[in-house]
């Protein structure tokens, strides 16, 4: 049915949907009755309850209408925790480390790291270090797999996924790369 089917998929996007309301009723939207201790837990997972505890006032804080108050990175992470409370055993990431900065895109990152331990788990991402953990990749360009692969896997076939991973890491491979001569003189 209709209803175990939402029951059984649960998404984030690149905008992160935020009611006007309180982080609590935001959480809660996923599983009314929720308790405490699975709040603070699924706000722990998300890497997020030292920010919630920190507000004046707590889980009771109103977000603004979509979340204004918050950071992209924020709002992430309490999408993410909220999907964590409801628990499905399939989730679908849509750009969800899209548009943030990389302080936010690395707690957004732990958080999703915990997200999809024991699930399946169909992520959709141009940033490849949201993906480089994956069982499987597919590369799609104009709507065709043209590459699959592990991360591994696909770094050695010299392809499309390569060339995006050294374009959207050179820095951090020219660190390496430099890191290693050094130590080799």
């Amino acid at each position: 049915t209709a209803a175990e089917l939402r029951d059984t998929v649960g998404y984030v996007t690149q905008d992160a949907h935020m009611f006007h309301d309180t982080i609590r009723a935001n959480l809660t939207y996923s599983k009314p009755d929720a308790t405490a201790d699975e709040l603070m837990d699924a706000l722990e997972a998300a890497q997020v309850r030292r920010l919630v505890e920190s507000l004046p006032n707590g889980l009771d804080t109103v977000v603004g209408d979509r979340g204004y108050r918050l950071s992209g990175g924020e709002r992430q992470r309490l999408a993410i925790a909220r999907l964590l409370l409801k628990a499905p055993r399939v989730l679908v990431l849509d750009e969800a480390t899209a548009h943030l900065d990389s302080e936010s895109e690395q707690a957004v990152q732990r958080a999703l790291d915990t997200a999809l331990k024991g699930r399946t788990s169909v992520v959709i991402a141009h940033r490849l270090s949201t993906v480089r953990n994956a069982d499987q990749i597919l590369v799609v360009e104009d709507g065709q797999i043209v590459e699959r692969g592990t991360h591994q896997e696909l770094l050695a076939t010299d392809g499309i996924y390569s060339d995006l991973y050294r374009t959207q890491f050179s820095a951090e491979l020219n660190a390496e790369l430099g890191a290693e001569q050094l130590s080799l003189s």
